[in-house]
């Protein structure tokens, strides 16, 4: 271990020191664009095609000549001889000219010789003997003999132009998104089947302690379910990572040991391990992951969460795998995989937004914590009946305590939706105190 491991590091310290532990994100592979939702992109996203690809209707009418109408008016309108129809996904049958109109669908292709699109609520349909038919929006039925047109209309109207979206070849998406519904539909849209994308990365859970059961199994007299393993994989998913459980190991360091050489064997990018990081008698992480591999910080000025282990293994192609050691208390262990190992494996997963959302709030209660550490308190925020964060006058969020604030206190760390920071210099803090919130989304 370097020397600065043998103090308590600074949140910054130590999310620096496993950061640049990272040369460079896992590896890519190609996936059928409707695939990618949630997957974070590896190359950039070029346009395959122009959107509109050809001028279109942006409703439903007639394809016409503009300067048909230039002396319409409602109780005088222009008068025009339907030629046919145009449906959207087929290429026009039809040419506009001088007097003449075609029935076209929202999105089907303009025709030649129409320079405008007049909607169906401003005609008239009048069928051969003249006579006419019911004013409003319906277009549908057999095809009009003629059409009133009862206003002016200007060249252009309700045409979408050829390119007025995007343009083939232009940049849509940059490497390192990940992708939600809209960005794989602007993908879709123009035209790209196929994405590159980094890999999930494979991450390996491990939960120890002779006292940890698994959820459901007989606990006996000293026994506790197993709340890390279960968590850390869900936190995984959420992240965009593939888990894969080692179980749960006793307090052995031979027991350890084989789990963490079956997910180096395996080919894990990373190994997340909750409990046994601490300097208690059976504490035989550390020890564990050294003889694997290497320490290369240990501790953190943070709470709750302190006995925080980071460092590097060599797996079978003697490419590095990140090793984390996390506290056994459910809430630590929660908390510094959110300061530490999330952003990581973010960064692994080539993604560059790495942090959670930044906000302010204001506490509506006081809070102490211990001297020295900076505590990230779980908050619950105050909502309107419409699900949104009240603030005050400052704009700050209003936040209460989740309930304890104790490192097993699982019930609080289930209802809140923020953490709420609280420095280092600070022994406590009253109520009407400004923190900063880190926000518990689930992305």
């Amino acid at each position: 271990m370097s020397a600065v491991a043998e103090r308590l590091l600074s949140v910054e310290e130590a999310r620096a020191g496993v950061l640049g532990a990272i040369d460079h994100p896992v590896g890519v592979e190609t996936i059928a664009t409707a695939d990618g939702l949630g997957r974070v992109l590896a190359s950039p996203v070029v346009a395959s095609v122009s959107l509109p690809p050809w001028d279109n209707s942006a409703v439903d009418g007639y394809a016409i000549v503009a300067a048909d109408t230039e002396a319409a008016t409602e109780d005088a309108p222009a008068r025009l001889r339907l030629i046919g129809d145009v449906a959207a996904g087929a290429a026009p049958a039809v040419a506009i000219t001088p007097g003449t109109a075609a029935r076209i669908a929202t999105g089907a292709r303009v025709p030649p010789g129409a320079d405008a699109v007049v909607p169906v609520e401003d005609t008239t349909p009048l069928d051969a003997a003249g006579q006419s038919g019911p004013r409003g929006r319906d277009a549908t039925g057999p095809l009009p003999a003629t059409c009133l047109v009862h206003r002016r209309v200007e060249p252009g109207l309700s045409i979408r132009r050829l390119g007025s979206d995007l343009v083939a070849g232009a940049a849509l998406l940059e490497a390192g998104r990940t992708l939600h519904p809209a960005a794989i539909a602007l993908a879709a849209g123009s035209g790209v089947p196929q994405l590159d994308v980094h890999r999930r990365p494979l991450v390996a859970v491990l939960a120890t302690g002779d006292e940890v059961r698994a959820p459901g199994e007989e606990l006996g007299p000293a026994g506790i379910p197993d709340a890390n393993g279960p968590g850390l994989r869900a936190l995984l998913e959420a992240a965009g990572c593939e888990p894969l459980d080692l179980g749960i190991a006793r307090d052995d360091l031979d027991d350890v040991l084989a789990r963490l050489r079956s997910a180096l064997d395996r080919g894990a990018d990373a190994i997340v391990v909750s409990g046994g990081v601490s300097v208690g008698p059976f504490d035989v992480v550390r020890t564990a992951i050294e003889t694997v591999g290497r320490i290369d910080l240990w501790r953190v000025a943070v709470q709750p969460g302190k006995p925080f282990a980071f460092g590097t293994a060599a797996r079978a192609d003697g490419s590095p795998a990140l090793i984390f050691g996390l506290p056994g208390n459910p809430v630590s262990s929660f908390v510094t995989f959110e300061l530490f190992v999330r952003p990581a494996l973010r960064r692994l997963g080539g993604r560059r937004d790495l942090l959670r959302s930044a906000d302010r709030g204001v506490l509506l209660e006081p809070v102490s914590k211990s001297h020295g550490r900076r505590a990230y308190i779980r908050v619950v925020s105050e909502r309107d009946d419409a699900g949104t964060p009240r603030r005050d006058e400052a704009g700050r969020v209003r936040v209460r305590l989740a309930g304890g604030q104790g490192s097993h206190v699982i019930s609080a760390l289930a209802v809140a939706d923020a953490l709420a920071i609280v420095p280092e210099a600070d022994d406590s803090l009253p109520a009407g105190a400004t923190v900063a919130l880190w926000w518990l989304d689930p992305t």
